[in-house]
């Protein structure tokens, strides 16, 4: 085990390289003046030239990236074009957000999805299954941004349970955390769970045909016994890989609930430094949000051998 792990993390290492080699000719190739959009349009040509100069934004592009390259190597992402601030400093306040909202949404999502698909596949073709069938179409079809102001306006306008936007910090107040992050949570997660249970129920029918699901009915084991005990368990292994990439789709960003409910994520964060021209800032959120998706990756071909047995973790792969 341990050696597949620093196998997957060597070889990752080519693979953000690459991200963030393609990340940087894609920012350059927009056309436009860093120090002219952050200066404004009515800063003077010299000092325009003078901010270029004084952040390296006047080197040929493969010496300011062989230079920002050298500075990740060392831990430094560098400072931001905009204020200064290190770009580190401006992931770790912006990054816990987003993560806490990414994992509160998919548990949402798993807490919904399994059952539902579970019962979907074991009631096929019954009103349970088209029923949830019609749920997984709605929850695909009705835009996030229109579900979050329904339950903005129910539960915060209407019913004053809830804050209808805003953020507090998890180590600040836990209360207050909760309940601002109630509503993104429900609103991504209903989504995530539409995907995830029409997933469930194909993959558990198709879990229910085999021989040794027949075999364990034969021998005596109740209906719910066998699905919950031998069929659900094997099924859960498609589920997780699709789980594992949509979790690692939140983890780079949630503009848009982000945006709905005023929360000061890792997702605004990288639509600021594209808007604001903060180059140095985009490549360091877009390092980071690579590195969780290797990251989510490599857990999810962990917990196969923990979901099935068969699935056996060896030095270079799955076996």
């Amino acid at each position: 085990m341990l050696q597949f792990v620093v196998r997957r993390l060597l070889l990752s290492i080519p693979v953000l390289i690459l991200v963030t080699l393609l990340v940087f000719i894609l920012i350059h190739v927009v056309p436009g003046n860093p120090g002219r959009a952050i200066l404004g349009p009515e800063a003077s040509p010299e000092a325009v030239a003078a901010f270029n100069r004084a952040h390296g934004l006047d080197r040929p592009l493969h010496v300011q990236y062989l230079t920002w390259l050298a500075g990740v190597l060392r831990g430094d992402l560098g400072r931001s074009l905009v204020d200064g601030t290190p770009v580190a400093t401006l992931i770790a306040q912006r990054l816990p957000a987003t993560v806490e909202l990414a994992v509160g949404a998919m548990l949402v999502a798993m807490l919904v999805a399994i059952p539902a698909g579970i019962l979907a596949a074991t009631r096929r073709g019954t009103v349970a299954d088209h029923a949830g069938t019609v749920l997984a179409l709605a929850g695909l079809s009705v835009p996030q941004f229109w579900l979050g102001m329904l339950l903005i306006i129910f539960f915060a306008v209407r019913m004053n349970w809830l804050p209808a936007s805003g953020y507090v910090p998890l180590t600040v107040n836990p209360v207050q955390n909760l309940k601002t992050m109630i509503l993104p949570i429900i609103v991504t997660g209903l989504r995530e769970s539409a995907v995830l249970m029409r997933m469930m129920r194909s993959s558990l029918l198709e879990v229910l045909r085999l021989d040794y699901v027949r075999t364990a009915r034969a021998k005596g084991l109740g209906g719910w016994g066998v699905v919950v005990r031998h069929a659900a368990r094997n099924a859960l292994v498609p589920v997780l890989t699709v789980s594992g990439l949509q979790l690692a789709g939140l983890l780079g960003g949630l503009v848009i609930t982000e945006q709905i409910f005023v929360i000061p994520g890792f997702g605004r964060l990288i639509v600021d430094s594209i808007f604001s021209r903060d180059l140095i800032t985009l490549k360091g959120a877009v390092l980071v949000a690579a590195t969780l998706v290797v990251v989510v990756n490599l857990v999810v071909d962990i917990l196969y051998a923990w979901l099935d047995p068969r699935i056996k973790v060896t030095g270079g792969s799955r076996a």
